[in-house]
């Protein structure tokens, strides 16, 4: 098979779409070693040093930036029809919308969230993307997606759809083999040595880090010594999220990391006394199959993705009540058989999640559309 991947949405910026893409086709180029790969990259990134050395891939450089819906659909208009007639693909699989046409003998396109149909976008913005899920839904031969929960959103809007579901993955081993070297070098690199909760995710207001540092405050009498550290990249939030923190007086408890290493994070998961999901929102939750693999208890928001993920087996407090997150962080921190029963657990469901098998699950994918 000729295999065509439009890559033009990643770049150099962390995020768990670019994380997944990664990982998995690291793993499908080399079990699919028979296949040919076209990996179309933007302009403003070079991809090939983020995976291993396989022969049968090819980077192509487009004229397409990573950045910016509109320039990106003006330079596709012209560059996708005559890039794509020209290479015969058998697939052509989509990793960001809009829905491109090509001539290959089969369209897939990912759909990770319908983030842009949320209420809090204006009523302009809902419609521009609702347009924009349905076509992607009706005209590719298959839409895939990572969680059961986006499944049944995507089939509310256009009910007839061909959906597979394809879980994000983690590399079990990278948090599981952290040297002792590694840990010293993060403590004095950040001069963080008091027990801390750990919260993982760019700064934008469905993550929901307001709660989160509410919660702290309110159990700083009890625990004086707890710390929380967050690692993420600012995505609109992070001014309004440090004018909370001083408000609230916690400047010495808040850890604020941006710019990690992937060793770096791996770390910070194992050190972590906790670690806590507070989204209000996720299409998956890439962190929580990290905590497993990291052996670190959690504690999640009450939402249908970390449901899933965790087989309704996880510690979940309710979004509704103001008291109930930091409620949940003091049993935890009380209990112990408590937290080694979500590691055990953790640990046992985390190998559903390695790149490895959800590699083989695409593989399948393709053989069976093709």
């Amino acid at each position: 098979m000729k295999i065509g991947l439009n890559a033009t949405c990643f770049n150099q910026r962390p995020s768990g779409a670019k994380q997944r893409f990664i990982g998995i086709y690291n793993k499908v180029f080399h079990q699919m070693s028979d296949d040919e790969f076209i990996v179309f990259e933007p302009s403003d990134c070079q991809m090939h040093s983020w995976f291993d050395n396989h022969n049968n891939v090819r980077f192509v450089k487009t004229p397409i930036p990573s950045k910016g819906r509109l320039l990106k659909a003006f330079k596709g208009f012209f560059y996708w029809p005559k890039a794509l007639n020209s290479l015969e693909l058998d697939i052509f699989e989509i990793f960001n919308l809009p829905y491109i046409h090509s001539n290959a003998k089969k369209t897939l396109v990912t759909i990770h969230d319908l983030r842009g149909l949320g209420n809090e976008n204006h009523f302009l913005y809902r419609y521009f993307f609702g347009r924009i899920f349905t076509i992607a839904l009706k005209r590719a031969d298959r839409v895939i997606t990572g969680s059961m929960c986006i499944k049944k959103d995507l089939q509310d809007l256009v009910s007839t759809a061909s959906i597979s579901i394809i879980y994000n993955g983690v590399d079990i081993q990278d948090f599981q083999s952290i040297a002792e070297q590694s840990i010293n070098d993060f403590q004095e690199k950040f001069k963080i040595n008091n027990p801390f909760l750990l919260a993982v995710g760019h700064f934008e207001k469905r993550k929901n880090y307001i709660q989160l540092i509410d919660a702290l405050a309110t159990i700083e009498h009890k625990e004086p010594t707890l710390s929380l550290v967050i690692i993420g990249n600012d995505n609109g939030e992070l001014a309004q999220i440090r004018e909370h923190i001083a408000k609230l007086g916690l400047k010495q408890k808040v850890y604020i990391l941006q710019g990690l290493s992937d060793q770096e994070v791996q770390v910070a998961y194992n050190l972590a006394k906790i670690f806590i999901f507070p989204s209000l929102y996720e299409g998956f939750g890439i962190p929580v199959i990290e905590a497993m693999a990291a052996g670190t208890p959690m504690i999640l928001s009450n939402i249908s993705a970390f449901k899933e993920i965790t087989q309704n087996k996880g510690i979940y407090f309710n979004l509704n009540e103001q008291s109930s997150l930091a409620n949940m962080i003091l049993l935890l921190l009380e209990d112990t058989n408590m937290r080694n029963s979500i590691v055990h657990y953790g640990q046992g469901r985390v190998d559903d999640f390695s790149f490895e098998k959800i590699a083989i699950n695409v593989q399948d994918l393709y053989k069976e559309i093709s």
